[in-house]
């Protein structure tokens, strides 16, 4: 793949865990750290900004950072207020943080009694957002409300992340430590837990796609194609997900999901997936093998359906986001303590 020395952004002593455009402002970006590898130790939110160097190179500059008393292990833009934007812990704790003040976030939630691995906000509901744990449930939150708006037990394993629907406000859909993708319909009545030992009743999901035999480590849904998602984990291979069969209402609990495609190439797990969100069947892929691989699902046959790879990282590669602004334009987070920014 053809491209230009990518622009980064080192966050030295802070292992990167995820990396998220804002939905308002072109040039800002924000990145979720931990030191000592989310092991143990505080964590760090930074926030940046991309900007033309007066030679005309991409560049990217820290605006500002948080310190937080835990590893932070994702975020996740408001949809609804310009400034602010949600991270999660390892110590089960959410923060809202507003970047137009210096210190404390300006809210902190702690339901959670483990670690939170994911958080969405939701693009159509847009008071609302989601968040995963350790402990295989999900919880639903406005910022307006001291508690959780509902819980689910959504695995008996430990669940990597969670993401709302593109085109249905009430669905969202898990990947799991079980090696399940669930979609669940939050209209539906959910049962709250009161232990994370795996023992609760499940919840009803619509849906179970049985992805893969061992951990599913990261899912995203297709932006154009609804129904339509990519799910990727220890196996190695990015999977390509037809769901049309899902029913939102309907009360039984199948198991279905059709792969259209299997996408071959990481040496080892993959830790996230995301489509593009300027092109049906453009998605890249993170790895442990310290590479970001960029794939097309439209590869005429007998051809591959990699497009293009980036090797320029010295450890896991275990963020990548398109920008949502400017088309073929990505950034890649890893444990090397480098945010990169490059045109595809």
């Amino acid at each position: 793949m053809n491209q230009a020395t990518p622009a980064v952004l080192h966050t030295p002593g802070f292992a990167q865990y995820n990396v998220a455009w804002s939905p308002f402002h072109t040039t800002r970006i924000a990145v979720a750290s931990s030191a000592n590898y989310g092991i143990v130790g505080n964590g760090r939110l930074h926030v940046a900004s991309t900007f033309q160097s007066p030679s005309g190179m991409a560049s990217v500059k820290l605006d500002k950072f948080y310190e937080t008393q835990d590893g932070l292990y994702d975020l996740s833009w408001s949809e609804v207020h310009e400034n602010q934007l949600v991270t999660t812990s390892g110590d089960g704790s959410i923060k809202l943080w507003d970047v137009m003040l210096n210190t404390l976030p300006i809210r902190a939630w702690r339901e959670h009694t483990r670690e939170v691995y994911g958080v969405d906000w939701s693009n159509i509901k847009k008071d609302q957002f989601a968040t995963c744990c350790m402990d295989g449930s999900v919880k639903v939150w406005t910022p307006e409300h001291p508690r959780s708006l509902t819980t689910l037990q959504a695995h008996h394993a430990c669940v990597y992340q969670v993401l709302f629907s593109p085109h249905q406000p009430d669905l969202v859909a898990t990947c799991s430590g079980d090696g399940a993708v669930r979609f669940f319909d939050l209209r539906t009545p959910s049962f709250a837990p009161t232990s994370n030992t795996f023992t609760a009743p499940l919840s009803a999901p619509v849906l179970t796609v049985p992805a893969s035999p061992s951990e599913e480590l990261t899912l995203d849904w297709n932006k154009y194609r609804p129904f339509i998602l990519a799910s990727a984990g220890i196996d190695k291979t990015v999977k390509i997900w037809d769901c049309r069969m899902l029913q939102v209402g309907g009360s039984s609990n199948p198991v279905g999901g059709k792969c259209e495609s299997r996408l071959l190439g990481h040496e080892y797990a993959i830790r996230k997936v995301q489509w593009s969100p300027h092109r049906p069947d453009l998605l890249t892929s993170g790895s442990y093998d310290m590479t970001c691989r960029i794939w097309t699902t439209n590869a005429p046959p007998g051809q591959t359906h990699l497009v293009g790879i980036h090797d320029a990282h010295t450890e896991f590669v275990v963020g990548c986001a398109w920008s949502l602004h400017e088309e073929g334009v990505l950034a890649t987070c890893s444990w090397d303590c480098n945010l990169h920014i490059f045109r595809v």
